[in-house]
Order: C-alpha cells, then sequence, then structure tokens
C-alpha cells in the first residue's frame, strides 16, 4: 500500500489543518442534520414578521457579544511555554472584567430599544440573554488552551454539542409556544452545558506561584483584534438591521431565512477554518508557515466553491420540499447569499496569517475596507429590492475580499524564509 493512499484513509496522517477542519466538519456534519429538522418545524410554526423580531433581537445580542472578543484568547494560543501559565492567570482576570462589561453594555442596548423606539420584546430578550456572560468567563481559558494544543475535535464537540441542544429545546418551545421567544430562551439554557464542556476540555486552573503577566501583554493583539471582530460582527449581523430599517419586518424575516439556510453550513465551516489554522500557523514560521497557509487556501476552496455552487443551484428544489411553500419566494436569496461564503473563507484564511505573523492591524484594516463595501453594497441594492439587496451584499465583500486574498497568496508564493512586510 502507498504512502499516498495510506494518507487518504489515515486521517491521523493528514495535513493539521485537514485534521482540525476534520473535526469541525464531522461535527458540523451532525449539527446540520439536526439544524435542519428545527428550521423545517419553525419555518412551519413562525410567521416571517415573528421570525423578524427574534431576527432583530439575536443580530443586536451578536453584535454586543463581539466586545468580548479583545484578543486574550488569540494571546493564549500565540504564548510561549515559558510565558504561558501568567498568561492564563493574568486571561482569566481579564475575561470576567469583560464580561462584566458586555453585559453593561448588551442591558444599554436593551434599554435604548424599550425607551427609543418602542421595540419591549426585542429589549426583553437582550435583557435575558445577557445572562449567558456570566457562563462565559469560568471557560474560557480552557476553550483557548485545547486550541493552542491544537486539540481540535475536542473544541469541536463543544460546539456541537451546544448547537445540537440548542436545536433541540429551540423544537421543543417553538412546538409549545410558537413565539420569537422559543427561538431567544435556548442561547441562554444550553449556556451551563457549555461551561461544563469547556472546563472539561482542557484541565486547568490559575496558579498564583506563577505570577500574573503584565495586562500591557494583551495590548498588542487587543485594539485590532476587537476591531476586526466588531467589523466582521458588524458585515455579519448589521446587515440585517439595514434590511429590516429599510425595507421592513417582514423582509428581514426573509433576509434572516436566506441568511441561515445559504450561509449556515458554509458560514460555519469558515469560523472553523480560523479557529483551526490559527493555532497552526502561530506554531510555523518562515517558509513553514507560508507552506501551511497556501495549503489551507487551496484546501478549503476545494470544499467550500463546490459546496457554494451546490447551495445555489439546488435551492428551487430543496426550499419548497424541506421548509415548505411560503419559502418560496426566499430561494432568490437564498441562493445569492450562499455565494457569499466563497470571499468570507478567503477573509478568515488571511485573518489567521495576518494574526500568526503579528499584523492583526493589517486584517483589521481589509476588513474596515470589506464591511464598509458590503453594507454600502447592500444600502445601494435595498433602495430596489430585497434580491438587489443581497446582491450588493455579495459584490462589496468580493471588491475587496479577493483582490487582497490573491494579493496574499502571490506574496507567499513569493516569500523565501520570512513573511514579506508591508504585504497587504
Amino acid at each position: 500500500m502507498s504512502n499516498k493512499f495510506q494518507m487518504l484513509i489515515k486521517p491521523d496522517r493528514w495535513p493539521a489543518f485537514a485534521r482540525g477542519m476534520l473535526a469541525y466538519g464531522s461535527a458540523e456534519a451532525v449539527t446540520r442534520i439536526v439544524r435542519l429538522g428545527s428550521i423545517l418545524i419553525v419555518a412551519r410554526q413562525i410567521s416571517p414578521e415573528l421570525l423578524g423580531t427574534a431576527a432583530l433581537a439575536l443580530s443586536l445580542f451578536e453584535l454586543t457579544r463581539v466586545l468580548s472578543n479583545v484578543g486574550i484568547g488569540q494571546r493564549i494560543i500565540t504564548a510561549t511555554e515559558s510565558e504561558l501559565q501568567p498568561i492564563c492567570n493574568r486571561a482569566s482576570q481579564l475575561f470576567w472584567v469583560v464580561c462584566v462589561g458586555v453585559t453593561i453594555a448588551q442591558l444599554m442596548v436593551a434599554t435604548s430599544a424599550w425607551l427609543l423606539f418602542n421595540l419591549t420584546d426585542v429589549a426583553a430578550m437582550l435583557a435575558v440573554l445577557s445572562a449567558v456572560y456570566f457562563f462565559m468567563p469560568a471557560g474560557l481559558v480552557q476553550i483557548f488552551l485545547a486550541m493552542r494544543a491544537q486539540r481540535m475535535a475536542a473544541t469541536a464537540r463543544v460546539v456541537a454539542t451546544q448547537n445540537i441542544a440548542d436545536c433541540v429545546l429551540t423544537v421543543v418551545l417553538v412546538v409549545a409556544w410558537p413565539s420569537a421567544w422559543a427561538i431567544i430562551l435556548p442561547k441562554l439554557l444550553t449556556a451551563p452545558l457549555w461551561l461544563v464542556m469547556a472546563r472539561a476540555t482542557y484541565r486547568w486552573s490559575p496558579n498564583r506561584g506563577a505570577g500574573v503577566a503584565p495586562v500591557s501583554e494583551f495590548a498588542t493583539f487587543g485594539p485590532a483584534i476587537l476591531g476586526s471582530e466588531l467589523l466582521t460582527a458588524a458585515r455579519l449581523h448589521a446587515d440585517k438591521l439595514l434590511v429590516g430599517a429599510l425595507l421592513g419586518t417582514e423582509a428581514l424575516g426573509l433576509y434572516y431565512f436566506a441568511f441561515n439556510a445559504g450561509l449556515g453550513i458554509t458560514q460555519a465551516l469558515v469560523t472553523a477554518c480560523s479557529l483551526v489554522l490559527l493555532p497552526i500557523l502561530a506554531g510555523a514560521e518562515g517558509e513553514r508557515l507560508e507552506r501551511e497557509f497556501k495549503r489551507a487556501f487551496v484546501m478549503g476552496l476545494s470544499v467550500v466553491v463546490p459546496l457554494v455552487s451546490m447551495q445555489a443551484l439546488l435551492a428551487p428544489y430543496y426550499v419548497p420540499v424541506i421548509f415548505g411553500e411560503n419559502w418560496v419566494s426566499a430561494v432568490p436569496h437564498l441562493a445569492l447569499l450562499a455565494c457569499a461564503a466563497v470571499p468570507l473563507f478567503m477573509a478568515a484564511v488571511i485573518g489567521a496569517r495576518f494574526r500568526a505573523i503579528g499584523k492583526p492591524l493589517s486584517e483589521t484594516l481589509v476588513m474596515s475596507c470589506a464591511t464598509i463595501t458590503a453594507l454600502s453594497g447592500l444600502v445601494v441594492g435595498a433602495q430596489f429590492s430585497l434580491e438587489a439587496a443581497c446582491i450588493g451584499f455579495g459584490l462589496g465583500l468580493s471588491a475587496v475580499l479577493i483582490p487582497v486574498a490573491a494579493r496574499q497568496l502571490f506574496s507567499s508564493y513569493c516569500s523565501s524564509s520570512v513573511p514579506l512586510k508591508g504585504d497587504l
């Protein structure tokens, strides 16, 4: 049996990126089967208007939650062995500070939604979801340590288990109580499950004897990572706020359905790519780093492009069968939004490379341009129709991310022993 054939049939001999993506891909496949069933039931039980209300609350929740991504975890991943324990000790403290601050910020958003816009239900949902942040700090150090150790199967299992539990609870609640709350409450109810599994994934507790790293150790990553995450969140969630404001709640319900059904599985792969690739690139340098970057880029595109093509081309056939005839009008939007996964995948890969070579501010610059063009394209398109808004969103992403990705790939091929400087 040849070595190449053995590599094909034995995942433990695959490249690290392929093994990590296999772990997340397998977990996502199981999650998608369950999620498709839950979406099927939700789509038949909940009207587009109620779904739009839940979408608005969840979009505001996700936009606020991104404030917790201030580069603390990325600093754990890139820490050397000698500085790891002090970094983790300080990170544990900082996670609590950040999560309390985000809780306050979300309650302020909820108050504004109630007092300024009379969105009583949305405000109540945001207030309830703010309790999620009290479960996060006690498990975040363990999750990032597991990622640093490239235990991708374990971290994928945590994500998949929580998502499956979320879907099951959503189905139970939506059958018993068809309302927007049935979509919101599972996000909180599954938080304790995530915490228990996160702490079991990697055994760690603070070691006071090792001391704590100064806060300045997190300064390099903090502002840049937060900026990139805010821009990414704005790109992925502010679009729903704009659609709701420009085209109404019913159009938002259609857009939210199309976004989740069209970008759901591919967006999960994009997120998994970013999570898997950063520890791999952070543990490499020079030619090895560039080799891993190129391999991940080509390997990921070979999966994402065929998957996106299948989703877009087959949407007219599977949407009415799986989700019901009342969602047929969302088919064009689903197909168009599915195509946005290609530039989003490129964003994940080049973002991981920027972080690994210590240039997170370059990532922030790229993401700011992509966010501006994507949301601008959506706003311009929304002046004509929801379908045009979807086209504008995808074209805006592609106009920035595809050229930058091509430049990064070209720079990677041209570099020899060290990453190029100024490779934007």
